[in-house]
């Protein structure tokens, strides 16, 4: 049997092999699961943002692109110069977490090409945190409304990333750092300091007052219980009473000689034996 004229077949598979093998990196193409990818279909001139493509494999035409995107969470960290409400200049470093939209990654391409983070994720954090922290003093930056500072510039961010045009979720906002010129930060912390020793000191002192309210309390008490007892022992109530202790007295085995009327006002004397 001639096995020539099968040659021809036979070169023709081994070509079309060699091109499959050759092209399969453009033909075929993996989404790992922290992904998500759309197309762009380079006859047509299309991007096709309705259709995400989700992990696992899938097969395309060799001159049609794929962008793909990383949605897992990611972290920037900015350090910057800030100008506070009156015109002193600090140094802040900021951390902010963020994460594409997944079902938006298409709207993302088409409007930052790809470079969603330093386009719009960087510079949309850097101008918050100038703009509300130009409206607070170093001194409430610094100290007594770091936390306002940090909710302002977090709620703000957040509302520009994720407004429909950009499409993209904050997850955390935080202030690691902020420095001051040694001065003022010196400054700052002499006057929190005598503050705290002044709240102290009011402490102390609101503290006696209320010690000598109480006893001022006790005492009035006091005095008008006494003023009541007083006026209410007449001396007819008094010499009963005498009468009646006595009365008792004299009944104790030991031996006493009573003097009826031998008393003060006329109550008995009771003398021992002895």
């Amino acid at each position: 049997m001639d096995n020539r004229k099968f040659l021809p077949f036979l070169l023709i598979i081994a070509f079309g092999l060699f091109i499959v093998v050759g092209l399969s990196s453009s033909l075929f193409y993996k989404i790992s699961p922290a992904q998500r990818a759309v197309i762009f279909y380079t006859v047509s001139g299309q991007l096709d943002k309705d259709n995400i493509i989700l992990p696992g494999w899938h097969m395309k035409a060799p001159w049609n692109t794929i962008y793909v995107y990383d949605v897992s969470e990611s972290k920037v960290e900015e350090s910057m110069d800030v100008l506070d409400k009156s015109g002193l200049s600090l140094s802040v470093d900021v951390s902010v977490r963020f994460t594409p939209m997944k079902n938006k990654i298409g709207d993302i391409q088409e409007n930052f090409k790809g470079d969603y983070i330093n386009v719009l994720v960087i510079p949309e954090v850097r101008s918050s945190v100038r703009q509300v922290m130009g409206r607070y003093t170093a001194e409430e930056i610094y100290s007594t409304k770091r936390s306002e500072v940090e909710a302002a510039i977090k709620n703000e961010t957040a509302e520009v990333l994720s407004h429909e045009s950009n499409n993209v979720e904050m997850k955390a906002l935080l202030i690691r750092a902020i420095n001051l010129p040694a001065q003022i930060k010196q400054a700052i912390e002499n006057k929190l300091q005598q503050e705290q020793e002044a709240l102290a000191y009011k402490f102390r002192l609101n503290k006696e007052q209320s010690e000598a309210e109480r006893k001022r309390i006790a005492a009035e008490g006091e005095a008008t219980a006494n003023k009541i007892i007083n006026s209410s022992l007449t001396s007819e109530l008094l010499k009963m009473r005498g009468i009646e202790a006595t009365t008792e007295l004299s009944k104790s085995p030991n031996a006493k000689i009573v003097v009826i009327g031998g008393g003060k006002d006329g109550l008995p004397l009771i003398l021992n034996n002895n």
